[in-house]
């Protein structure tokens, strides 16, 4: 189906990225101030909150973006040396001329391959067909980039940010306008990565019964970490309710704590035995 590796064993712990007190500031306008987070390969971390909480901030900060304060770390051991840890991204949202005369493939290519886009090649097509059909789009590697709807852009976009096989996938709200047949896809698509692929996951969501089905880890943010957890425990909080008092628990099986699913509490579990989520990391010199 892919072109990737598949593992059949639990995450590696290997690699992993971790946040040190990060900031951000606008001039005098505090965006975000001591964020700490520590996310392993294998999982998969949804940041959510309310609109104006620093959430997309807080991506554009870990890609570079915006200047920021604190420390962040990619790490990527393996055979006892540190690598660069490869990223994938897909932004909330792309603005593209729908005028212009480009393709899937001729987009995928410009990306992806050190190959100019007017000379087609077939042994590139077949391997973006293969990277596209990760999220059942390969359909599309002829359509033109301005007639694709949101959800099929979405799509292509996710294709783009793993072919190259990264350790770490950060995504902004990539289901935003897409019906819940579709999300229910999207997420499931995502547990497949995480799962069989050892990548870390990074997703920010409004999508609050998809994030508590499928998420291993949740960070509240407003600014600063209000919560964090896995999403029984974030779920839980005075600060979730204060934030998303209109949530129905029913919706989700949420009655209480002996009321849980036990199905949602295998899956709210991180994978990675060895060293926990610790959304409160302080790093250290031996680290």
């Amino acid at each position: 189906m892919t072109r990737f590796t598949k593992i059949k064993k639990q995450a590696c712990g290997l690699c992993c990225i971790k946040v040190k007190d990060l900031g951000v500031r606008f001039g005098d306008n505090i965006v975000l101030s001591g964020i700490n987070l520590h996310v392993h390969c294998g999982t998969i971390t949804a940041i959510i909150g309310k609109n104006g909480g620093g959430k997309s901030t807080f991506v554009k900060a870990l890609l570079g973006e915006v200047k920021h304060t604190g420390q962040i770390e990619y790490r990527n051991t393996e055979s006892g040396s540190k690598k660069n840890l490869k990223i994938g991204y897909v932004p909330q949202n792309l603005n593209i001329d729908k005028s212009i005369p480009m393709s899937v493939y001729d987009l995928f290519t410009s990306f992806c391959f050190d190959m100019p886009v007017l000379f087609r090649s077939k042994k590139i097509n077949e391997k973006i067909l293969k990277a596209l059909s990760v999220f059942d789009a390969e359909d599309l590697i002829d359509k033109p980039i301005g007639t694709l709807s949101g959800g099929q852009l979405q799509r292509v976009l996710l294709s783009m940010a793993i072919y190259d096989e990264p350790k770490l996938i950060i995504l902004d709200e990539p289901v935003s306008g897409i019906d819940s047949s579709g999300m229910r896809l999207f997420y499931e698509k995502m547990k497949f990565l995480k799962e069989n692929y050892d990548m870390a996951i990074l997703i920010v969501s409004h999508d609050l019964e998809y994030v508590y089905k499928y998420a291993d880890n949740v960070l509240l943010l407003d600014k600063s970490v209000i919560a964090a957890g896995s999403p029984h425990e974030v779920y839980k909080t005075k600060s979730f309710d204060d934030t998303f008092g209109g949530f129905k628990f029913d919706d989700i099986g949420v009655i209480s704590d002996s009321g849980i699913d036990d199905s949602m509490k295998k899956e709210s579990k991180s994978i990675v035995k060895e060293e926990p989520f610790d959304a409160s990391y302080k790093g250290g010199k031996h680290e």
